[in-house]
């Protein structure tokens, strides 16, 4: 009977080597940054070295004026809240190097006496229960860990496209605020001329108020854009976790980056977001996951509470006494039914779940390049179309102006509404950066779709003035 606990010290010193990998778990995530957003790193910052060295490149970033890709590298070092969501891989490989291991063995000590006769019992007890289960505990704590990998880097793809929408929308915002204030001061000149006009009695009481209430209405509109510049800032600085003289500091370009020449084709996309979306392996990982809990409530029915015990009993009246005892649980009440049809009735819902995941994925991916594709075209025809039509009838109006056939008023119209124009092709471009953001995700994870709204305000101002 000797080689029962030698095979069982055998087990656990073998159990006992699990430890923790050098990068807690991490690789996973980082190489999704580097494959999936243009080569960002991602650094867990586990001590203040480390914490330094962040904050010194995030003001190395942030000296220039902020690109997409500098705000996505910023936003992936220096968040608070996803430094947080790292640490969750910790927990979950110390559950696995837990799993991993046996439980340390049990020992009983005991000493009775009746009359001038002593007895000392000693006791050495193995968990035999968790030793059967071993393979199960630890190939499911190891898939435990997996989808945690998974879900940390599906977290940092997210927050990494979130990051490069609130870029957009800054830029886009500021840009916007730039035209809305050329509008109001074509306002204002609008307004003052009519006043002297009306004071020397060559503009009506109706003319002039009309162009007041233009005045006005630009003035809203410069409050307005100043309002959506300042949340789309403050909500980019929070992404990049900034705070401080930093969220006030940091500088972004002039304007968004220029359409691309062509719009990208995807015959593929549906079957390449089911080979490689993070949350659609999460779930094939959740439904392997509970697969093995299943094997595990089914393989170990009868061995719940079954221990192992190393006796040895020696006193003054009598020979030293060794022994072994077993203990195990009976099963008269509960047999395990409740458990295996619990496993089964997870396993199932997760594969349903893993099968929904899927069909919404392709429908997300159809949503997400059509929307990529409309908004390509729509800027593609406010850059080609509208815009230069809008500056060819300001150019001919001119000339009109020049020869004395229209008067400055209408001149000053065409001009409102060839600014308003070029408010209208910035939002265009806008959206279309921000539907192939959402595209790009939606080939790697679950994407933030937005619908297709109404025309921008911008533009229906301009059609509003057109006439």
């Amino acid at each position: 009977m000797r080689t029962l606990p030698l095979s069982l010290l055998a087990a656990g010193v073998l159990a006992g080597c699990a430890g923790f990998s050098p990068d807690g778990g991490l690789g996973p995530a980082q190489q999704a940054a580097r494959n999936h957003l243009g080569g960002k790193d991602l650094v867990w910052a586990r001590n203040d070295a480390e914490r330094d060295r962040i904050d010194t490149r995030v003001a190395e970033l942030l000296r220039a004026p902020l690109s997409a890709d500098a705000a996505m590298q910023v936003a992936l070092l220096n968040h608070r809240g996803l430094q947080a969501s790292l640490h969750e891989l910790g927990l979950s490989e110390a559950e696995l190097v837990r799993a991993s291991r046996l439980p340390n063995p049990g020992f009983s000590f005991g000493r009775f006496k009746a009359g001038d006769e002593r007895e000392i019992e000693r006791g050495l007890h193995f968990n035999l229960a968790r030793l059967v289960a071993l393979p199960w505990l630890r190939d499911a704590a190891r898939r435990r860990f997996e989808a945690t990998q998974s879900d940390v880097a599906l977290r940092v793809l997210e927050h990494g496209a979130d990051t490069r929408r609130a870029w957009v929308q800054a830029v886009a915002a500021q840009e916007g605020l730039r035209y809305a204030r050329q509008v109001m001061r074509a306002a204002e000149a609008g307004a003052e001329l009519a006043r002297r006009m009306q004071e020397v009695g060559n503009f009506s009481p109706l003319q002039r108020a009309r162009e007041q209430a233009f005045h006005a209405d630009a003035a809203l509109g410069v409050a307005r854009a100043e309002q959506a510049a300042l949340a789309a800032r403050e909500r980019l600085a929070r992404l990049m976790g900034l705070w401080g003289t930093q969220a006030a500091a940091f500088t972004l370009p002039e304007r968004l980056p220029d359409l691309p020449p062509a719009a990208r084709d995807l015959p593929e996309a549906e079957r390449t977001a089911i080979a490689q979306r993070l949350d659609l392996r999460a779930a094939r990982a959740a439904t392997q996951q509970l697969a093995a809990q299943q094997g595990l409530a089914r393989a170990t029915p009868f061995t719940d509470g079954l221990e192992l015990g190393l006796e040895r009993n020696s006193s003054n009246e009598g020979p030293t006494q060794r022994g072994w005892d077993l203990g195990f649980e009976l099963p008269l009440f509960d047999g395990g039914a409740a458990r295996r049809a619990q496993a089964d009735h997870a396993l199932r819902q997760a594969m349903l779940r893993a099968e929904q995941a899927a069909i919404d994925a392709r429908s997300e991916v159809r949503t997400a390049y059509g929307a990529y594709r409309t908004a390509y075209d729509m800027a593609r025809h406010h850059r080609d179309e509208v815009v230069p039509l809008r500056r060819r009838i300001l150019d001919e109006n001119l000339l009109r102006y020049n020869g004395m056939l229209i008067g400055v008023f209408e001149l000053l119209a065409d001009a409102r509404v060839q600014i308003v124009s070029v408010q209208a092709s910035i939002e265009a471009l806008r959206d279309f950066w921000l539907a192939d953001a959402d595209l790009d995700m939606a080939l790697i994870g679950k994407p933030a779709l937005a619908p297709m709204g109404a025309a921008p305000a911008a533009a229906q101002a301009a059609g509003g003035d057109a006439h």
